[in-house]
C-alpha cells in the first residue's frame, strides 16, 4: 500500500503491490489503453467529418462554421474545467469506479451525438462527452501508477503516450472509412461497442484503488478549480474564434479565470487540508516538466489544426488519404515513446528532453519547405522526425510530474498532468489557429476586393478561411480560379507564418528544459527510505 506522502521532489514511495495484480499489470494496462484509446480518437475523427457535418440534411445537419466551433469547444470547455475535480474524486471514492462511471457517460453522450437532429443537440452532447472524458482522463494515469512499480513506470508511462499518438492517428483513419460507407453520426456511434468491451475488461481486470487517508473535503477549492479552469479555456477559446486577444470579453475571461485560479492557489496554501499541495510547484524539476508538457501539446495541436488544411484544402487529399498522411507522426511515437526510458537512462531528462524540443523546433523551421507543389514525402518525413521527438519528452515529463506525488495521490497527479496538457493544446489551436485566420486574411483581402459586385458581407465571410474562400471561388466557376490560386498562396504563407510560432513555442520549451529539468540521475536513493520499508521490499 502507499506510505505516507513524500517532500517535493523526492521519488515516490514504493508500495507493495500484491502478486495477483502485478501478474495482470500488462493486461490492465492494455486495458487502460483501451480506454484512452477511445476519448483521445474521437476528438480527431470529428476533425474530418466537420465538412460532412456542414452540409444541409440529409447527408448532414447543416451546421454553421460556429456551430461547428462549439460541437468541438463545448467538449474542451467541460472536460479541462472538470479534469482536477475529477482527479480529486479518483483518490478520494476509488479510481476504477470514477474510470466506469466516466466511461458509461462518454458512450451514452456519443450514441445521443450520433442521432443528433440539429447543431445544437450535438453541441449539447458533445459538452456530456466532455463530462465522461474528464472522469476518464486521469483515473487511466492514476491506475497505472498504482499496479506498476516504480523501476517499471517509465515503460509503463511511455507506453501510455504512445497510445496517445495512436489515437491521433487512428482518429482521421477511422473516420475517413466510416464516411465513406455510413452516415455522419457513425463516427460518434463507433464509439459505443468500444465502451462495452472497456466496461467489461475494466470490471474483470482492473483493481480498485484510493486514497487510504484523504482528509476532509474542499469543497470550496473544487469550486475554484472548476470556474477558474472553464474561464481560462472559454476566454482562449473565444479569442481563437475573434481571431482578436485584445476583445474585451477575451480578456476580461481570461483575466478573470486567472483571478479565480490564483485564489485557489492562495486557498490551498493556508487550508488545512487543500486539493493539492501547492509546494509540489516549488520543485524546479516538477513545474518544468509540467512546462514542458503544456509546451509541446501547443506545438503539437496547433501544428495539426493547419496541416489538415493544408493536406485537403491546399493539396487535395480526402479526408481519408489525410488520415494516412499522419501515419508517421504516430508510428515515431508508438516506436519511441515507450523506449524514451533508455534515453533517458543514458542521457538524463534534461539532455533528452532540450535536445527532442530543438527537434520539435527544427521540423517546425522545416515546414517552411512546403508549397503547393512539394514531393509529399518531405511533409511525412517531417512528421516521423516531430513525433519521434515528442515521442521523448512526453514520457520523462509525464515520469517527472507523476512520481514527485506520493502515490495515493495520483488521481490529482494525474488531473494536474492533463490539465497542463489540454490548456497547452487548448491555446495552441487558439493562439496559432488566431494567428492562421489574420495572416490569411491580411493575404487574401486584396484579391477579394477585387472580385466585381461582391457584397461586403460575402467577402468577409470568404476572408474567414481557405475553406470560405474556395467555396466563393467554387460558386464563381472558370472566373473563379485565379481566386482559388490566390487562396492556396495565401494560406501557405499563412502557414509559414504560423510554423514559426510554433518553432518559438518549442525554443521555448527547450529553455525550460536546459533550466530546470534534472540531468542524469543515478538509482533512486533507496537509502532514503526507512529500513523497515526496505526491508518490506517490492520486486524489481
Amino acid at each position: 500500500m502507499a506510505t505516507s506522502p513524500t517532500a517535493p521532489g523526492t521519488p515516490q514511495p514504493a508500495g507493495q503491490i500484491p502478486d495477483r495484480i502485478h501478474r495482470r499489470r500488462w493486461a490492465i494496462l492494455s486495458t487502460l489503453m483501451l480506454s484512452l484509446l477511445i476519448v483521445v480518437l474521437d476528438n480527431s475523427i470529428l476533425n474530418v467529418a466537420m465538412k460532412t457535418i456542414a452540409t444541409p440534411a440529409p447527408a448532414g445537419l447543416g451546421a454553421t462554421q460556429s456551430e461547428l466551433e462549439w460541437a468541438i469547444n463545448s467538449y474542451t470547455l467541460v472536460f479541462a474545467g472538470l479534469l482536477f475535480t475529477a482527479g480529486l474524486l479518483g483518490d478520494r471514492v476509488g479510481r476504477k469506479k470514477v474510470l466506469l462511471f466516466g466511461l458509461a457517460v462518454f458512450g451514452a453522450g456519443s450514441v445521443l451525438a450520433g442521432v443528433s437532429g440539429s447543431p445544437t443537440e450535438l453541441v449539447v452532447f458533445r459538452a456530456v462527452m466532455g463530462l465522461g472524458g474528464a472522469f476518464v482522463m486521469p483515473a487511466t494515469l492514476a491506475i497505472l501508477m498504482n499496479v506498476f512499480e516504480r523501476d517499471e513506470q517509465p515503460r509503463a508511462i511511455g507506453i501510455w503516450a504512445g497510445g496517445v499518438g495512436i489515437a491521433i492517428a487512428v482518429g482521421p483513419i477511422a473516420g475517413g472509412l466510416l464516411l465513406d460507407h455510413f452516415w455522419w453520426g457513425s463516427v460518434f456511434m463507433i464509439n459505443a461497442p468500444i465502451v462495452l468491451l472497456s466496461l467489461v475488461a475494466m470490471v474483470v481486470l482492473v483493481p480498485d484503488s484510493k486514497d487510504p487517508h484523504p482528509g476532509r473535503m474542499d469543497p470550496f477549492g473544487v469550486l475554484l478549480s472548476v470556474v477558474g479552469l472553464v474561464l481560462l479555456v472559454y476566454g482562449i477559446i473565444k479569442g481563437g474564434q475573434l481571431a482578436d486577444f485584445t476583445d474585451p470579453q477575451v480578456v476580461g475571461t481570461v483575466v478573470g479565470g486567472l483571478v479565480v485560479l490564483t485564489v485557489f492557489v492562495l486557498h490551498q496554501k493556508r487550508s488545512d487540508h487543500p486539493s493539492i499541495d501547492i509546494s509540489y510547484f516549488r520543485t524546479p524539476a516538477f513545474s518544468a516538466a509540467i512546462a514542458a508538457i503544456a509546451l509541446v501539446f501547443f506545438a503539437l495541436m496547433g501544428v495539426s489544426f493547419f496541416a489538415v488544411f493544408y493536406i485537403q484544402s491546399v493539396r487535395g487529399y480526402s479526408p481519408l488519404q489525410a488520415g494516412l498522411l499522419f501515419l508517421p507522426l504516430a508510428a515515431a511515437q508508438m516506436l519511441f515513446a515507450p523506449r524514451a526510458r533508455l534515453a533517458v537512462d543514458r542521457y538524463g531528462a534534461r539532455a533528452v528532453c532540450t535536445f527532442s524540443m530543438f527537434v520539435v523546433a527544427d521540423t517546425m523551421l522545416g515546414l517552411l519547405l512546403l508549397t503547393e507543389d512539394t514531393p509529399i514525402w518531405i511533409l511525412e518525413a517531417l512528421l516521423f522526425l516531430q513525433g519521434a521527438g515528442m515521442a521523448h519528452i512526453m514520457p520523462p515529463a509525464t515520469v517527472a510530474v507523476m512520481q514527485s506525488l506520493p502515490r495515493e495521490k495520483a488521481g490529482s497527479g494525474s488531473a494536474l498532468n492533463n490539465v497542463f496538457r489540454q490548456v497547452g493544446g487548448t491555446l495552441g489551436v487558439a493562439v496559432l489557429g488566431s494567428l492562421l485566420s489574420t495572416s490569411y486574411r491580411n493575404g487574401i483581402e486584396d484579391h477579394l476586393d477585387a472580385v466585381p459586385g461582391l457584397p461586403e458581407a460575402t467577402r468577409h465571410a470568404a476572408g474567414e478561411s481557405i475553406e470560405a474562400t474556395l467555396g466563393l471561388a467554387d460558386r464563381m466557376g472558370p472566373a473563379g480560379r485565379p481566386l482559388a490560386a490566390a487562396a492556396d498562396d495565401a494560406f501557405i504563407h499563412a502557414m509559414h507564418i504560423t510554423a514559426l510560432g510554433s518553432a518559438a513555442v518549442a525554443l521555448l520549451g527547450a529553455l525550460v528544459s536546459v533550466l530546470y529539468l534534472p540531468g542524469k540521475m543515478g538509482p533512486a536513493p533507496q537509502a532514503a527510505e526507512p529500513q523497515e520499508e526496505r526491508k518490506a521490499g517490492v520486486e524489481r
